[in-house]
């Protein structure tokens, strides 16, 4: 069907799409909503990507069926976060404006339960919530969905994965066995195949694509670099594409914060995402990416599912995803609304075979490509400035000064005038950027292998065993902990054995070849403001004494030759707290921060290459 007035809505749904300026209905709208409308009492399983309109999907035909004149609760629609749930609750809203006294009440955590109960009690014919707080309202009897008539489970497979399952079970429990249920997902793993199976009936099904099938308009790209080199890699494909607006994914909260506060000290435009900030800090960090005051978000994969933003360019994945299929959901953060879209996949070694996994699950391949180098990086740089400037229309309010600027020029040519100007900006870049060192790591073809080292290998004597002083409290166990030292000293998979995770240390053994590489690295080394120490044992099976070994320095050493950071050719620096300049001749000394280490891609700062800054107004 190509126009919406065909699919058989009424005039009030009609006013409101023509207000919102939609023309054509989408893939799954023009599926879904006619076999909700013409069927009335039937269950619906609807597989699409994110960003294929499923909002409205499900949005249309629950307005087209409620009652507004009845205050009673009559739908119910379940979806994974905060953001996601407010959006969708907004969404309906607007679809809805024409019909006289519809209330739709959004539930979620974060904000008060006593409004959000006053509001229900209200009369909300419509109630959109996140599972954990709508079991909460439900346990302590403040909303009533025994009579609702139509339940939307949104990104149910979200939803699972997050382990909302038995909060899930637990709610549809307490509504009625004839209501419909309409169950939205982008994948279809087995667990939200057994919720279809348990609360529906003889489920219609629409399916745009295949299964689990990622995006037509997002191409896939991934780079491989060594782990301690992936922030530079980071930096470099974003100044690679001077106008990329982006989403940036991290597996953790704390790796998360880490790289949003080292891109802004670099210069960028970057914010974090994620579950340790409060509503209100999400809210203006969502406000400012949405009006592109922002121009790299970096997000967890929970914190990411409110973000409904059309124009993301790109999506980089700077660590992959624990699960294949979370991928298809990261990579449809671009390539929405019928615009293409580019992700991005930075990954080491051991992680090349993760790659074809994820290929098998999206049915599309991957196109390997190289970290650019930095002429590359200049002359794109140059490039995107020269059509700025050439597509900027003029201020005249320039021109009382006008006279001034042209005899300060007056005896260069027109030539000299243009290398001059462009000088500017392509020297910061060149300068930082000359003799800059190719981050690229060829695979050879045993990645599935990490490095071709043998996975059935017996560990004799030729093993170093090491203490480290973090262990269960601090988050870990034994598998967190190989994955970290793994990442951390850029080592392969069996690289790391015997890893022994206790209470408030651990144990860990390595080839001996490895020893130095090891102390030398956690030598100074900090985690979150507090000194990890590893130091080599002689018990073999770890509950022995400790000899002597690389461990911490607590007066700061005096690293006179190690490599340290620069500030770059501008010394100007950013911080989430405010912004300083600090200028430096171009033979003073690169700065230092405390904790920090060169190579370390674990290190609180990132270390590695700053990025030319650029001269930029602070946002208030």
């Amino acid at each position: 069907m190509s126009t919406f007035q065909e699919l058989g809505l009424d005039a009030n749904l009609l006013q409101a799409i023509t207000d919102l300026g939609f023309v054509k209905p989408s893939e799954v709208q023009a599926q879904a909503i006619p076999l909700l409308l013409e069927n009335e009492d039937s269950d619906l399983v609807a597989l699409a990507q994110t960003g294929t309109g499923k909002t409205a999907a499900f949005g249309f035909p629950m307005l087209h069926k409620i009652d507004v004149s009845d205050r009673t609760t009559q739908g119910l629609i379940l979806s994974p976060t905060r953001e996601l749930c407010l959006q969708i609750a907004n969404e309906m809203k607007l679809y809805g404006k024409y019909y006289k006294g519809l209330n739709v009440t959004a539930i979620y955590g974060g904000a008060s339960i006593t409004d959000q109960a006053r509001e229900v009690k209200r009369g909300a014919q419509i109630i959109v919530a996140t599972p954990g707080r709508m079991k909460d309202m439900i346990n302590r009897k403040l909303v009533d969905i025994t009579k609702i008539q139509y339940a939307v489970l949104d990104e149910a497979d979200e939803m699972l994965n997050m382990g909302f399952y038995d909060d899930i079970v637990d709610i549809l429990s307490d509504t009625p066995e004839d209501k419909n249920t309409w169950l939205f997902s982008a994948t279809m793993p087995k667990e939200v195949a057994a919720i279809a199976k348990k609360f529906m009936k003889s489920p219609l099904e629409v399916t745009v694509g295949h299964k689990n099938e990622g995006s037509k308009n997002v191409s896939h790209e991934y780079y491989m670099v060594n782990a301690r080199d992936r922030y530079q890699a980071l930096k470099r494909l974003c100044d690679a594409n001077p106008d990329i607006f982006s989403v940036i994914f991290c597996r953790t909260k704390r790796d998360t914060q880490k790289v949003a506060e080292n891109l802004i000290e670099d210069g960028y435009s970057a914010g974090a995402l994620h579950g340790d900030l409060s509503q209100n800090q999400r809210d203006i960090v969502m406000k400012q990416f949405r009006t592109q005051q922002i121009q790299m978000l970096v997000a967890t994969d929970v914190a990411a599912r409110g973000i409904d933003v059309d124009d993301i360019t790109h999506v980089i994945n700077y660590q992959l995803p624990d699960e294949p299929e979370v991928y298809t959901h990261r990579s449809g953060r671009t390539g929405r609304a019928g615009k293409s879209g580019i992700s991005m996949v930075i990954v080491s070694k051991s992680e090349v075979r993760k790659i074809k996994s994820i290929e098998r699950i999206i049915k599309k391949d991957f196109i390997k490509k190289e970290i650019p180098n930095g002429i590359e990086i200049c002359e794109v740089q140059l490039k995107s400035l020269a059509n700025k400037v050439h597509n900027t229309d003029v201020n005249h309010e320039i021109d009382p000064y006008l006279e001034e600027i042209n005899t300060l020029f007056e005896n260069d040519t027109k030539e000299d005038l243009i290398k001059k100007f462009f000088s500017v900006e392509f020297t910061r870049f060149f300068n930082y950027y000359n003799k800059s060192k190719d981050l690229n790591v060829q695979d050879n073809g045993r990645g599935d292998r990490d490095g071709g080292r043998d996975s059935g290998k017996s560990y004799g004597g030729n093993a170093t065993r090491y203490f480290i002083n973090v262990g269960e409290k601090d988050g870990y166990d034994w598998m967190k902990l190989k994955d970290f030292l793994k990442e951390a000293l850029d080592l392969g998979r069996d690289d790391v054995f015997k890893v022994d995770c206790k209470e408030t240390f651990s144990f860990f053994n390595t080839e001996k070849e490895h020893q130095e590489k090891v102390l030398a690295f956690f030598t100074d080394y900090k985690e979150n403001g507090r000194f990890i120490n590893v130091e080599v044992t002689e018990d073999k099976g770890g509950r022995g004494g400790r000899s002597r070994g690389g461990g911490r320095r607590r007066d700061g050493g005096k690293g006179g030759d190690r490599k340290r950071r620069s500030d770059g050719p501008r010394g100007e620096r950013r911080s989430s707290g405010g912004r300083s300049d600090r200028r430096s001749g171009a033979d003073s000394k690169p700065r230092r921060r405390s904790g920090e280490r060169s190579g370390g891609e674990r290190s609180p700062s990132f270390s590695g290459e700053s990025r030319p800054r650029r001269s930029r107004r602070r946002e208030d």
